[in-house]
Parts: structure tokens; sequence; C-alpha cells
């Protein structure tokens, strides 16, 4: 069976939201990004991520992904967080096992920079980000990374 593996990160800074959204917010805030919908899933709101490059180390490739998806380059990884999920997908009839490894990071830039593979992205804090999150895989992922922060 096919593999893929893919790199995220759970994004955190600490801040009062993003004053062009309108979202006021003191202490610790995560960033979401909305991706849209596709042929095979419907638009949802999750966290950066994308697939591993051959030779590239999980840390490369979380700092590539998020700098080409949010234009975030200043990010501080918490080395105590390392979580993995997998999830089988079909693609041209085949099966493929999906293992994404997320890690949390902290950013000091609230300015994004979008890549054209999403519609927009909000600063939230715990509880709007939870609420947010399309996937439970996802609400369970920062629900560990809130109590890892919050020790």
């Amino acid at each position: 069976m096919p593999r893929e593996k893919s790199i995220g990160v759970i994004i955190y800074r600490e801040g009062n939201g993003n004053k062009s959204q309108k979202i006021k917010s003191k202490g610790r805030v995560y960033l979401l990004l909305h991706y849209p919908g596709d042929f095979h899933h419907r638009d949802h709101w999750d966290f950066p991520k994308g697939n591993q490059r051959k030779g590239e180390g999980d840390l490369e490739t979380a700092k590539r992904e998020v700098w080409e998806e949010t234009g975030i380059g200043d990010l501080i990884f918490d080395l105590g967080y390392k979580e993995k999920i997998g999830y089988f997908y079909k693609e041209k009839g085949k099966t493929i096992h999906k293992e994404v490894i997320f890690y949390l990071a902290k950013a000091k830039q609230k300015e994004i920079i979008l890549s054209e593979e999403h519609i927009g992205y909000r600063w939230l804090d715990y509880e709007k980000a939870i609420d947010l999150l399309s996937y439970e895989s996802s609400r369970e992922l920062l629900e560990k990374a809130e109590k890892q922060l919050s020790h």
C-alpha cells in the first residue's frame, strides 16, 4: 500500500489577536488556515501542513511548509510536543496511508501572507479555535498543545 508522510505545525503566539480581523484576545492565540473545498474534500479549517520531500528532516519540512503557506519564518519549536495521526484516503483508485506528524511552535509575526492553497486565516484563542477546527483529530491535537503550554 502506498504511504505518504506530511508534517504539520500548530502555531501560536502571545498577543492580542489580529486587528484586521477585529479579533480581540489577551494571551495565547493559535493560527488556523482555511482550506478551500475540492473534488475530494469540503472546505475546512486546519493547521499548516504539507508533504515531506525526499531527504528533508521533519523540522526542515515544518519550516518550509509554514513559510510557503503563511510567510512566517520566525518559529521557535517546543520539542517536547510531537504528535502523530494517520488516516487513509483514495487517489486514482489506490488507497494511500497518510501519516502526519505535528509539532508545536511559537511565532512573533502577526501578519500572514497566504499561499494560493488557502482562502483565509484566523488567529484565535483556544476556545474559538477548538470550535472552528473541522476535524476531531485536529481538536485533539490542539487540546494536547494547550495542555503542554499551560503547565
